[in-house]
């Protein structure tokens, strides 16, 4: 089997790798929840932290919710909150969202994703 190394569009870095309480990204380590989006690497205080969310919504047509260790769902005000500001999300447990991230972004994918330390 050939193996084909992922590119990424410039100035865009995937997810290297995470543990607890943190998440690599570019070489640099970031400790808590992440926001990672066109713009860049920026904190994301969680759930309730929409307005970071919504600011999103000129940058990517995805956004993968990366809820920690598990699968759990964000608050439905959360979900329809995004609908209405022309996101569309999909919610998995952070180790999932960071996968999906790096293809999707690999593909030159309009995607972002906020993603919850396992």
């Amino acid at each position: 089997m050939k193996l084909t190394e992922a590119a990424y569009p410039s100035g865009r870095v995937p997810v290297e790798g995470y543990g607890p309480g943190f998440f690599r990204v570019g070489g640099t380590v970031h400790e808590g929840g992440i926001i990672l989006s066109a713009r860049g690497v920026s904190r994301w205080g969680g759930p309730q932290d929409r307005a970071a969310l919504l600011a999103l919504a000129d940058d990517a047509d995805v956004l993968l919710l990366g809820m920690g260790a598990q699968i759990a769902l964000p608050p439905a005000e959360l979900i329809a909150a995004l609908a209405e500001g022309g996101l569309m999300a999909e919610a998995m447990s952070s180790p999932s969202a960071a996968r999906s991230y790096n293809v999707l972004l690999s593909e030159g994918r309009r995607v972002a994703a906020a993603l919850l330390p396992v």
